[in-house]
């Protein structure tokens, strides 16, 4: 069992305080979604979502699995998220439960077993980090019975992402999978200035780009912190339209000082 790394910072460490403010995310002035018609295959492969304080992204992240739960639920959620600690590898899976105050979130075994001896799997690579665990309660949220393998990706470059993507590709192929790639924005720089460089990877990500995702954030010095998730995601999924559903910054949601904002975007890939 994988254990909570940031229940009572990120979120709050008892069930009926993290509900109620998961359920105020979703309150948060979330436009209609869009749901297929009744019968119709589920559309949405991939997603981006931010892994800030919920007090400060959930109620952007929120719009991701608002969209998701009117498409339909899918078998299973890949999510990859950037890592924040140094791990020792370009990226690594946890096949161990997450555990969260909503209760324990078990592992697609199938999913994983098929990603053996080409992602290395490691509980003790996954205890710090939060990225992938501020996903998991949303999930949990809309989704009863949810199955995810839990990945972290250390090397963000172009090759990494397209090796992970294909890796994941592969081994989803068949499967009724959703990708999310888990990042914020820009970090710490005056809110438009953020709101600038962030436009820069939002379009990429709405033109289904991972290249120049890469190539905006090195070229412009983004400070994103999940680019190469991104664009992971976008390689596995192989979308055919992606929707931008949000974009905020900490300003937005807690106020401060507007002259050191951190961004945050919500978008999800379509298949036809």
């Amino acid at each position: 069992m994988r254990y909570p790394a940031v229940a009572g910072r990120f979120y709050p460490l008892k069930k009926e305080d993290l509900v109620r403010d998961i359920e105020s995310c979703f309150r948060h002035r979330l436009g209609p979604g869009m749901p297929g018609p009744e019968g119709s295959a589920r559309r949405i492969v991939s997603a981006v979502s931010p892994h800030a304080g919920y007090m400060a992204s959930g109620m952007n992240a929120a719009h991701v699995y608002k969209r998701i739960k009117e498409d339909g639920l899918p078998d299973t959620y890949v999510i990859i998220g950037p890592d924040h600690h140094g791990v020792p590898f370009d990226f690594v899976m946890c096949s161990d439960d997450y555990l969260t105050p909503m209760g324990p979130c078990r592992t697609d075994r199938e999913v994983a077993g098929a990603l053996k001896g080409m992602v290395p799997d490691s509980a003790n690579a996954h205890m710090l980090e939060h990225s992938v665990e501020v996903q998991v309660p949303f999930i949990q949220y809309i989704d009863p019975d949810p199955h995810i393998v839990p990945i972290i990706m250390s090397r963000q470059d172009p090759v990494t992402a397209r090796r992970l993507g294909e890796i994941l590709a592969n081994a989803c192929e068949g499967r009724d999978v959703v990708i999310i790639a888990s990042s914020d924005m820009s970090h710490y720089i005056p809110k438009q200035r953020a709101a600038a460089l962030d436009a820069e990877i939002i379009g990429r990500i709405a033109a289904l780009d991972p290249d120049g995702i890469f190539h905006a954030v090195r070229s412009k010095g983004i400070s994103a912190c999940g680019y190469g998730p991104i664009a992971a995601a976008i390689a596995a999924s192989r979308p055919d339209s992606a929707e931008i559903l949000k974009y905020s910054d900490s300003y937005d949601s807690l106020g401060g000082d507007p002259g050191a904002v951190v961004g945050y975007a919500s978008a999800v890939m379509y298949r036809k």
